[in-house]
């Protein structure tokens, strides 16, 4: 028995990486996949049907179930086709897995509006429209359904030269929780994957020249996994971070605070003058 025997699962971004893992994983582990991947280079300009149709050929090699999507997450009538694709090729969606991402990466004073533009419409526009359609998929068929999206360290805590990605990250960390809030009446639980990875999008960076090739695409599939499959149970809202060998969860905090004694405004100098025990956790 697997994790996701009779479920069928679309998987963007899924032709390499990440997706590549969590799509041969799911199809181990019983679903039907989806691999959606548009084919691109890893800024976003290109397309090509040779990454998905390969992950396709790697899963039905394997004995599973899987059809390509060549679509972009970006349009809405992108997102509506894959869902469609998952809908003909397999009658219904069970869980959605929004990986699909680029880079465009430069500082904030170099950086211009289309590289903003660019990242901005594939990472969080495109997780809400792939999240809208497959979440009215859910809904009409019944039966409640889960969404995985993926977040990122630097949309967590900041990241040099990555103005642009980290904040379609951060968005994407405030839509999984509203939209989990919002899916929950119909038993569709939305949660989040923060992983940190030697991929396509990331190996030339600094962190990955030093001896981390233990930050593997197969350390955060089993992440997706459990998010994805009944083991989850209700959870919902979740920021689950992969970094090799470790997990743990992003939350956001409030600090204890301080009260004035006679409630009035504070100033501007009062702030200042106790900013230790306003900040302090």
């Amino acid at each position: 028995m697997g994790l996701l025997d009779d479920k069928v699962a679309i998987i963007t971004g899924s032709g390499g990486g990440i997706g590549r893992a969590e799509a041969l994983l799911f199809a181990r582990e019983g679903a039907a996949v989806v691999v959606n991947d548009l084919g691109g280079a890893r800024d976003g300009t290109g397309s090509s049907d040779a990454a998905a149709s390969r992950v396709v050929d790697e899963i039905r090699a394997a004995g599973g179930k899987a059809v390509a999507s060549f679509d972009s997450v970006a349009t809405v009538e992108g997102a509506a086709r894959i869902v469609k694709t998952a809908v003909d090729a397999f009658g219904r969606l069970d869980v959605l897995v929004n990986n699909a991402g680029i880079l465009r990466d430069k500082s904030l004073l170099k950086m211009d509006e289309e590289a903003w533009d660019a990242v901005i419409a594939v990472h969080l526009k495109g997780t809400f429209l792939c999240t809208q359609a497959a979440a009215r998929q859910m809904v009409s068929q019944g039966g409640g359904g889960r969404i995985v999206n993926t977040t990122s360290v630097s949309g967590m805590i900041g990241n040099f030269g990555q103005a642009n990605y980290a904040a379609a990250k951060a968005g994407i960390y405030g839509l999984t929780r509203t939209s989990a809030i919002e899916l929950q009446k119909h038993r569709v639980t939305v949660n989040a994957v923060a992983p940190i990875a030697k991929t396509r999008l990331t190996d030339d960076l600094p962190m990955f020249q030093s001896g981390m090739d233990s930050l593997t695409p197969d350390h955060v599939a089993p992440a997706a996994l459990f998010l994805a499959s009944d083991l989850c149970g209700d959870r919902t809202g979740h920021v689950l971070a992969v970094a090799g060998a470790q997990m743990y969860v992003y939350k956001v905090i409030q600090s204890a605070g301080k009260f004035k004694d006679d409630g009035v405004a504070w100033t501007a100098h009062e702030i200042a003058d106790h900013w230790e025990s306003i900040a302090k956790a």
